[in-house]
């Protein structure tokens, strides 16, 4: 790995914001290769629920945006982020990004455990936006993220209050919200854009097959439900 690319890690892991930087460096070094991977724990309540959500939802969002943005500007990577004006679009599309990449993992959650015993549509629909909520009210509202941030957090949740968590699908295709906030929020102009956008967008359906399969392995259906029952009784 070249000192550039090194030094534009540094550089961006200056500024972003903590929500982004508690599991996030250990997850993009292990994404790498550059680091060893840790044991991953078992997914068993809903506050370990929505930090599952909150990290891979950052992991997904920054290796997309900081990817597509290297890939364009080559060795120039490390002096966008010496520009204000860059820095602040950078910024906006790296908080609505993360926020689809929640909304997007939060559907293929909720879906993956209806159809686990012993969940049923009614548990999840109770679960689902608990977690949600958690993973909102710790990202808070944050000026950097723009003025739109706030309207895109209450669409998020109008998703998931309507979803119908008992159609049955074990894919990428709920995962639609973050390829398109990637394209639509990047800072790159238009015209390259257009030339970029179904490499893009596959792109960031690539980054979610891990994920996946880390849902079907570290989501404990039984114990999350036990976890929810306890919490309402």
């Amino acid at each position: 790995m070249g000192q550039r690319f090194v030094k534009s890690l540094e550089i961006i892991k200056n500024w972003v914001n903590p929500v982004f930087t508690r599991d996030y460096w250990q997850n993009l070094t292990e994404y790498l290769g550059i680091g060893r991977r840790r044991r991953e724990a078992p997914v068993e309540d809903i506050d370990a629920l929505a930090e599952f959500i909150s990290t891979r939802a950052s992991h997904v969002a920054q290796a997309s945006l900081y990817g597509y943005l290297r890939t364009r500007a080559g060795t120039r990577f490390p002096q966008m982020f010496e520009n204000p004006d860059l820095l602040t679009s950078i910024n906006i599309a790296k908080w609505h990004v993360w926020l689809a990449c929640v909304s997007d993992l939060c559907v293929y959650s909720g879906q993956h455990l209806a159809q686990s015993d012993p969940f049923d549509a009614g548990r999840v629909a109770a679960v689902l936006p608990d977690a949600l909520r958690r993973v909102l009210d710790d990202a808070g509202e944050p000026d950097e993220a723009g003025p739109d941030f706030a309207a895109a957090r209450d669409k998020v949740m109008q998703r998931i209050d309507a979803c119908d968590w008992l159609r049955e699908r074990d894919d990428d295709t709920v995962f639609g919200a973050s390829p398109e906030a990637l394209y639509y929020w990047a800072p790159i102009a238009e015209e390259l854009k257009e030339n970029d956008e179904p490499i893009v967008k596959n792109s960031v359906r690539y980054r979610w097959i891990e994920v996946r399969r880390s849902v079907r392995r570290l989501y404990d259906p039984e114990a999350l439900a036990r976890s929810f029952d306890q919490d309402e009784a």
